[in-house]
């Protein structure tokens, strides 16, 4: 795959790009939003979860369902929200259903009452499978930027 300029060579890349431009879009705000078992669907069944901010990987689409909503009521109680922005995306087409995607994340916190933080700078790097209704990650695997 050839890229010229910011004009992929291959119009048929373009639109695989915003394909998984759309399917982050929609992937985040689910978390955002609250949506942790319908984020944990955006994961294959045997989908992985895994970075060097966590003690071991979660696999499975239920334990990543689990820990997500976990995550998520926690920050509720706490009165925080928080956005998810992934950009400077890099897809790499691998397999006829498959794209590997390494981005940056920025986790966004905003506290009721109180100014939004950069809580953290990760790369994330998934591999996509495409299922029977858009595209899923099989294995995400996030690098906090302040951790080894």
């Amino acid at each position: 795959m050839t890229v010229t300029g910011t004009i992929p060579a291959d119009p048929a890349f373009a639109v695989l790009y915003q394909h998984i431009q759309q399917f982050y879009a929609q992937q985040m705000q689910l978390l955002d939003d609250g949506e942790a078992e319908r984020w944990a669907e955006t994961f294959t069944e045997d989908g992985v979860f895994d970075g060097n901010a966590f003690a071991e990987p979660a696999v499975g689409r239920s334990v990543i369902a689990a820990a997500a909503r976990r995550a998520v009521d926690d920050y509720t109680a706490r009165g925080i929200q928080r956005r998810h922005w992934l950009g400077m995306l890099w897809v790499q087409p691998q397999q006829s259903d498959e794209v590997l995607v390494t981005c940056y994340a920025q986790v966004l916190e905003t506290p009721r009452g109180r100014r939004p933080e950069l809580r953290a700078s990760t790369g994330c790097r998934d591999l996509l499978v495409r299922g029977e209704r858009g595209w899923l990650v099989k294995h995400r695997h996030i690098h906090r930027d302040d951790l080894d």
